[in-house]
């Protein structure tokens, strides 16, 4: 009988493969101007972020192809989602300079992802361990909620043009938009110096 850990059909892979379908249902649905229902499908794509990796521990269902796919489908809806808003919120001109993500912004998190993905093919490739630090899940948190308080700001300035945004959303926009360049920032300069080794010398990072 095929252990439940080497069954890459498992559930873990089949919530992450449906993180990306719903990633390209958010990417179709913000051109097209409906901010509440791409808020809705990310916040469902979001939540299976946690799912699949709670499920996978609980189980004993982590599986070579996971630890590719989970973060893989991560970065898309993240990646993608600060992308596509960065054009949104840019064409606004009633939301300050401080207060929207900026294309700038996606290029420091796409940027971020490359750098990391490259660094984990290194340390891996080694025979190094390079797992999700706390660090990273925090900036994924953040990333979120920076993402979901953008959707609704651009959902009800689509609604109300001249109205300004709430004092509660606006406030969670600049804390949320700053906190989520700032801690992919840090996370990204914490792996660097956890595979330093590897980078200069090609030593797993456990031999430092």
């Amino acid at each position: 009988m095929t252990q439940p850990n080497k069954d890459v059909f498992n559930v873990p892979n089949k919530l992450s493969a449906a993180r990306l379908l719903l990633s390209v249902a958010v990417f179709a649905l913000i051109p097209w101007h409906f901010y509440w229902a791409a808020l809705i499908v990310f916040v469902i794509a979001a939540g299976t972020d946690w799912v699949d990796g709670w499920w996978a521990r609980k189980y004993d269902q982590v599986t070579q192809l996971g630890r590719i796919l989970d973060p893989f489908c991560d970065k898309i809806l993240i990646c993608g989602s600060y992308i596509l808003l960065a054009a949104e919120m840019t064409a606004v001109e009633s939301f300050p300079w401080y207060a929207i993500i900026a294309g700038w912004m996606a290029v420091v998190i796409v940027g971020r992802e490359l750098l990391v993905t490259v660094i984990r093919s290194m340390v891996e490739g080694s025979g190094g361990d390079f797992s999700a630090k706390m660090a990273g899940k925090v900036k994924m948190w953040f990333q979120c909620i920076a993402v979901g308080a953008a959707l609704v700001a651009l959902a009800l300035n689509q609604q109300s043009p001249e109205a300004e945004l709430p004092m509660w959303l606006f406030g969670i926009l600049v804390i949320f938009v700053w906190a989520s360049v700032s801690s992919t920032l840090y996370s990204g300069w914490l792996y660097v110096v956890m595979a330093r080794g590897t980078i200069l010398h090609g030593s797993k990072p456990d031999d430092e």
